[in-house]
């Protein structure tokens, strides 16, 4: 871009945004209503040529080498700009594992030569989008839900919640239920076949968010009990490779995201990790939690969701366990001004054009007078053993 350009100069004040899901990174500039770009957390290895997760590793040397080369994509491919001399706002999780961001970190410093970096928890950023203090933040990934109650701009960390109920699992539910439903056409005929290619990630999701969907509690409680429920959703096909098939039956559609609200052998789901969120919060906290949920993340984007978690926060409210111990009788979900999966993002981009990045920001000089280290509240290191500058965020 010449270095004339209008749109250069303010991209030249605009820091970058980045936030990378295990299944989709959303990457845009400070400012910005929606990311530039969302793109599976996918890079090409050098080695064997093939597409591979980046945070699919053996070794810090190869997470360091995939990062390196899934974020040069980004800004090369995506933004066209050079990152050196940029300033950085990671949205991350609170419960993101430290090896992730210590090389992130590096890669950014030491590789990319940014400017500065922050790293903003994304339940946090979230409210920055409704203009509150008070939530209790849902995010349901593509590999788990986490549950963070947030109140007056501070996480409540002894209440979080997470489990493995995201959209993998889904996925994985939709794709046994799926199996043994492939055909291929041979004339004017249709004979079954086995062939696990058709059933790939990339067809079972793409069938998930063409033609899937959460039931209500009733229809689904009927289910299980074996009654037939009046109406059907129609089924469909789905075609792959041109010459095969796949049927969708109605009860594929309509009951595959289920398994986000049964319960295990620990009594634990999607609604459970909710109340369970809310009783470890004080008394006086309970309430505006419970009339304060975001529901954020990829898997939050299915429909009817928010309905039939609604309607299974009530049904547990009449179990004993609850009955006796959470007195609330409602609850109340907002509708952020974003689609769920960025919605963290645009907390991000909101947070970025804020003074937060300059004064709380990770600068390069601060980061290598602390041999390469991140600031981070978990790390009784950094807290105690080690002076933190004056011109770093101790997060």
């Amino acid at each position: 871009m010449p270095a004339h350009d209008p749109l250069s100069l303010v991209l030249d004040k605009q820091c970058v945004i980045l936030d990378i899901g295990a299944k989709y990174t959303k990457f845009g500039f400070s400012g910005e209503p929606s990311p530039r770009c969302i793109i599976p957390t996918e890079t090409i290895s050098g080695d064997t040529g093939k597409t591979v997760k980046v945070f699919q590793y053996a070794d810090i040397d190869e997470l360091r080498t995939n990062l390196i080369d899934f974020i040069h994509v980004l800004f090369f491919k995506y933004a066209l700009i050079h990152p050196k001399e940029k300033r950085v706002v990671v949205v991350e999780s609170l419960l993101c594992p430290t090896v992730l961001k210590d090389t992130l970190a590096s890669v950014l410093f030491d590789h990319f030569e940014v400017t500065s970096v922050i790293f903003v928890p994304s339940h946090v950023v979230s409210l920055y989008t409704l203009g509150v203090n008070t939530a209790l933040v849902v995010d349901i990934g593509y590999q788990e839900a986490t549950v963070i109650p947030v109140y007056e701009g501070i996480p409540v960390l002894k209440a979080w919640q997470a489990l493995p109920l995201g959209s993998k699992l889904v996925q994985n539910t939709l794709r046994d239920r799926l199996f043994g439903k492939l055909k291929r056409i041979v004339g004017t005929t249709e004979e079954a076949i086995d062939d696990p290619s058709c059933l790939n990630d990339e067809i079972i999701e793409d069938i998930l968010v063409k033609g899937c969907f959460v039931t209500k509690l009733q229809r689904s409680t009927d289910s299980r009990n074996g009654v037939k429920p009046d109406t059907l959703p129609p089924e469909f096909t789905y075609r792959v490779d041109g010459d095969k098939i796949i049927n969708v039956e109605s009860s594929d559609r309509e009951f595959c995201y289920d398994v986000l609200f049964e319960q295990d052998g620990d009594q634990l789901s999607l609604s459970t990790m909710i109340l369970d969120a809310i009783l470890l919060c004080s008394v006086d906290m309970r309430r505006p939690l419970a009339e304060n949920i975001l529901v954020i993340g990829g898997t939050a984007m299915a429909k009817g969701l928010k309905a039939r978690l609604q309607e299974e926060l009530l049904s547990l409210l009449k179990e004993e366990r609850y009955s006796k111990r959470l007195f609330v009788n409602t609850f109340k979900f907002h509708d952020p001004p974003a689609l769920p999966n960025y919605v963290a993002w645009l907390g991000g981009s909101i947070c970025g054009a804020t003074d937060m990045i300059t004064m709380k920001s990770l600068t390069r000089e601060a980061y290598n007078e602390m041999n390469n280290r991140v600031p981070d509240w978990s790390n009784l290191v950094n807290r105690n053993d080690m002076p933190i500058p004056k011109t770093t965020l101790q997060l």
